[in-house]
């Protein structure tokens, strides 16, 4: 493996005023952190309006996530930036609100359902084979926009069995890309004590982009439910979501509902897959003896005349690539959540109506857990260290009740295309283009990130 570390951003100088931490905050978050947050087991920073706690020590995570998670909802300033295009969506609901939305949506991402998901998933990505295909040897290429196309495909191909280029799934990718480039990360509200009433000051073009991709899902939505009450619907994850009664109410989600869900479907499972595959990529291409042993892998695993689900389980060297990007660029940065009554961390009072940061991204590079922590190491997670940080201080997807449902499917995603990807392609950095990662929707890159792709 390289010697070189991979691209870490810089962190800001240990003390900044509130309004300088605000602009840093607003441009990226990583970048607005202190270097001895990747050090600390906890942190505490205050405004005039509320205070944070960020914790980086396991058996506070486990604590928050695991062992009393209805004691620390989803923070209310989660919501703020989001709500537009989320509306009341499992991402950010909590308590009973919450515990309906997964009692019907859980079924939908079973083992046994991801088996049904793969052949759409395998069509997805022998479509971003042939794309990348014509652009192969041809110079330089963004990889972000070409994950974020393939991602988005999976999507669509296995909520509403149809390919990104159909008519209406195309609109929704563009209306989403657009939404990104409007949307700014934090939104003032999340900062001040504004009433719910008082209006969130979201830009004119997010609004626009955000009811522009909602009505595009509501008539998808509709047409599904037409199709459903007529006995033609495929048999896919939006049928499934939509025909699961409440086990507890038998109740299923209304039109409006399901529209809430499938955007969060959509930012969750496109924009966090995107980012996790471009990155692996990357690592790939500038760790190339990983890449060979991917390859091979890939090569011995995968028949494309005959895919099958089971060959996926036959690439574990591939998927410990896959986890090892995770750790080192998870999509979802921080996690907020909010204290519901007064607690006591490391023998210090947190307030009621706290945030409780977790950050993937401090808790994967902390040197007091992690061996060798900010190094591409995919061996690692065949070491004790390895394993032991997996169980203690390894949440890509979260962890506890609050888990991503779909994380499951992200693995079985993430790792055939990139398998596959690796396996028609060699991947080499540009040279000169090392990317910066930034953190706005999901973990990015500044400015994109380069490869050369040529035929294998």
């Amino acid at each position: 493996m390289s010697d070189r570390l991979p691209p870490k951003p810089r962190a800001r100088a240990e003390k900044v005023s509130l309004l300088r931490y605000l602009r840093l905050f607003r441009q990226d978050i990583l970048s607005a952190q202190p270097e001895k947050l990747y050090r600390a087991w906890m942190a505490e920073f205050r405004t005039p309006f509320f205070r944070s706690f960020m914790i980086n020590q396991p058996d506070l995570i486990k604590r928050v996530l695991n062992e009393r998670p209805d004691d620390f909802p989803k923070s209310d300033r989660v919501r703020e930036g989001l709500a537009p295009l989320l509306g009341n969506s499992v991402f950010i609901t909590n308590g009973e609100t919450w515990k309906r939305q997964r009692r019907i949506i859980d079924p939908a991402f079973e083992g046994g359902r991801l088996r049904a998901a793969f052949p759409a998933m395998w069509e997805a990505t022998e479509a971003a084979v042939a794309r990348l295909s014509a652009r192969a040897g041809t110079g330089p290429v963004e990889i972000e926009a070409e994950t974020s196309h393939a991602a988005a495909d999976v999507i669509f191909r296995t909520l509403f069995s149809i390919p990104i280029d159909h008519t209406v799934a195309a609109e929704v990718f563009e209306e989403f890309r657009a939404y990104q480039r409007t949307q700014p990360l934090v939104n003032i509200a999340a900062f001040l004590p504004i009433p719910r009433w008082f209006p969130r000051f979201h830009g004119r073009a997010t609004r626009r982009s955000a009811e522009r991709i909602r009505g595009l899902i509501a008539q998808l939505t509709e047409d599904r439910k037409a199709e459903i009450a007529a006995g033609t619907a495929p048999d896919d994850l939006a049928t499934k979501i939509m025909t699961t009664p409440d086990p507890v109410t038998g109740e299923i989600f209304e039109a409006s509902e399901m529209v809430d869900q499938v955007a969060i479907f959509f930012l969750a499972g496109h924009e966090t897959s995107a980012s996790a595959l471009a990155w692996a990529l990357y690592l790939l291409g500038t760790n190339p003896e990983v890449q060979e042993r991917v390859a091979a892998e890939a090569l011995a695993a995968i028949d494309p005349r005959l895919p099958r689900f089971s060959m996926v389980s036959k690439m574990g060297y591939t998927r410990d690539v896959f986890r090892e990007t995770l750790r080192l660029y998870p999509p979802v940065p921080m996690m907020v959540r909010e204290t519901s009554k007064a607690e006591r961390f490391r023998d210090r009072d947190v307030p009621e109506g706290s945030q409780v940061v977790l950050s993937p991204w401090h808790l994967h590079r902390q040197p007091r857990l992690w061996e060798n922590p900010d190094a591409f190491d995919p061996s690692r997670w065949k070491s004790e260290n390895g394993k032991a940080c997996q169980r203690e201080a390894y949440i890509p997807f979260s962890s506890g009740p609050r888990v991503c449902t779909g994380a499951g499917f992200a693995m079985l995603e993430g790792v055939l295309l990139l398998g596959m990807l690796v396996r028609n392609f060699h991947i080499t950095p540009v040279a000169g283009r090392e990317p910066v990662p930034v953190a706005h929707l999901t973990v990015r890159a500044k400015d994109g990130i380069w490869l050369e792709l040529h035929p294998r």
